[in-house]
């Protein structure tokens, strides 16, 4: 009995283990989707912006204005370059949690079929003492009728 309190105090530790595994997955995936939907949005943003330039210039537009437009162009693909370094660094974050979900899903799977293996054992064992006990009934319940015949 006490090896299966063991083994269902590993599971239930493994079980523990897969869901903080499953709650960082679940985070650090957000996350990456939240950087990915800033770099497109910074990205959509510097194309529009740079259209309207592009439409501007052409019906002529101070050197002034042509200098500042140039540098928030500047500003904006200096932010989208960060941002995309942002999101390797949030896909490695990724890439660095699945395995351990993985590694955690494993540990619980090969604890459950422990687990189930002893249920076996134990269930065999248990089969084999009622069909005991009915083999010693039935022997019992012959042994009294033929010593009531006699």
């Amino acid at each position: 009995m006490t090896q299966h309190s063991a083994l269902q105090t590993l599971i239930g530790l493994a079980r523990d283990d897969v869901d903080a595994a499953t709650q960082k997955l679940g985070r650090v995936q957000r996350e990456q989707s939240e950087v990915e939907k800033q770099l497109q949005s910074l990205i959509a943003y510097r194309d529009e912006y740079h259209t309207r330039f592009t439409e501007a210039a052409r019906t002529g537009m101070p050197a002034g204005n042509v200098r500042n437009f140039q540098a928030f162009i500047d500003t904006l693909d200096a932010a989208i370059e960060q941002q995309r370094r942002i999101l390797e660094q949030a896909t490695a974050r990724v890439e660095a949690a699945r395995p351990e979900w993985q590694r955690t899903q494993q540990k619980l799977g090969s604890y459950e079929v422990l687990q189930k293996r002893q249920d076996d054992v134990e269930a065999r064992k248990e089969a084999r003492r009622d069909q005991r006990d009915a083999d010693e009934f039935a022997a019992r319940a012959r042994r009294m009728r033929s010593s009531q015949h006699s």
